[in-house]
């Protein structure tokens, strides 16, 4: 083989695996196809903000009004908070952008992007992959620099799917409407009990992908079932979210992640584990705080069959932690565990920032 072959054949596989793992490669970890917004739209298909044309924006298609951001001072007086980049993209009412990706049917996938409301009205963002939907209630600010991010599960039945980010135009200003700056997928393993631990994904170390640069954490909305949880294994029961952390942003106890519960008695966070009725078993998890300015008496509220345990803790914000433990029998096959917040909290710098307890190291083995 010459030396042009060597090259060619070296060229075209350094491109089959460097290339963007969208369009006709696998997915693992990464923003989608222009999934920043940072690949603009050419000015002649740009009104002021609105783009035109259904094909303008790199990476989307677009259906309905929607404009291209630049993060700041906006016109009319408005200001446009954008964490993850430079630019945005507004979705207008009944407007829509989506993008066709290459998945592996039955597996566990996690969306994560950066969402915002840009009134003080009921905005709504729905998510969509192909049939399976989820409307995300954008109203509560849990960080008021405006830099939320979400993570949404599905399970794709096909090996294309496409993603839609959707405004339903529940409010009634057509100036306002959800932003979007930043998508990203992730692939998630499937987690499993084992011989020494009957909890899945026990320490949280499955989650969805985390933004680099950003000091968010992500949200995990409210009513996530365990089949298509973002964070395996587990279920988010509650009315608002809570907050999957990352050790490089914030203090953890064990390991490169944990679950911070960021609004009070309405971000709860379950798992229905496998026992035997009448058995006793031994739970342990370990409570703290994320050393990010969230200080005060917390309280974590552990139910496990008819047991109860409320664990005080004292955050001085300095990223401490203790373990407890609860022991229980079984009153059936299945057995729930839930955590949750007793008390509302927001950071001491910032009163407009929800924060809360940490948990992680969560465990149950059977009693001796």
């Amino acid at each position: 083989m010459g030396s042009s072959s060597l090259l060619l054949c070296f060229l075209f596989f350094s491109t089959l695996f460097s290339a963007p793992a969208f369009g006709a490669q696998t997915i693992y970890d990464g923003f989608l196809n222009n999934g920043n917004f940072e690949l603009a739209p050419k000015p002649s298909n740009l009104n002021k903000t609105v783009v035109v044309g259904k094909h303008s924006l790199p990476g989307w298609e677009i259906n309905g009004l929607v404009e291209y951001i630049h993060g700041g001072p906006q016109p009319g007086g408005m200001f446009f908070a954008v964490a993850h980049g430079v630019h945005a993209v507004r979705l207008g009412n009944e407007a829509s952008i989506s993008q066709s990706i290459t998945v592996k049917p039955g597996v566990l996938y996690a969306l994560t992007f950066g969402a915002s409301r840009t009134c003080a009205q009921d905005e709504v963002l729905r998510v969509a992959v192909s049939s399976q939907t989820g409307d995300l209630p954008l109203q509560t600010l849990y960080d008021s620099s405006g830099g939320d991010v979400y993570a949404w599960g599905f399970r794709p039945v096909s090996k294309v799917v496409v993603v839609t980010f959707h405004n339903p135009g529940i409010q009634e200003d057509p100036a306002c409407g959800p932003l979007l700056d930043a998508v990203a997928i992730k692939e998630l393993i499937p987690t499993y009990p084992t011989k020494d631990n009957l909890v899945r994904n026990s320490d949280f170390e499955v989650g969805p992908h985390l933004f680099k640069n950003t000091t968010h954490g992500v949200l995990l909305p409210p009513k996530q079932e365990d089949v298509t949880s973002p964070l395996p294994g587990w279920i988010i029961e509650s009315l608002k979210a809570v907050k999957y952390i990352d050790s490089k942003h914030f203090n953890v106890p064990s390991g490169n992640a944990a679950v911070e519960l960021v609004a009070g008695r309405e971000s709860a966070i379950a798992q229905v584990i496998r026992t035997v009725v009448d058995k006793f078993y031994l739970l342990s998890f370990t409570v703290g705080d994320a050393r990010n300015g969230c200080h005060g008496t917390m309280m974590v509220e552990a139910f496990a069959a008819k047991q109860t345990l409320k664990v005080p803790f004292t955050s001085q914000g300095k990223g401490a932690h203790k373990t407890v433990s609860l022991k229980f029998q079984a009153i059936a096959n299945r057995t729930r565990l839930t955590f949750f917040s007793s008390y509302y909290h927001t950071k001491i710098n910032n009163f407009g920032s929800l924060c809360g307890p940490v948990l992680d190291q969560v465990k149950v083995v059977p009693a001796a």
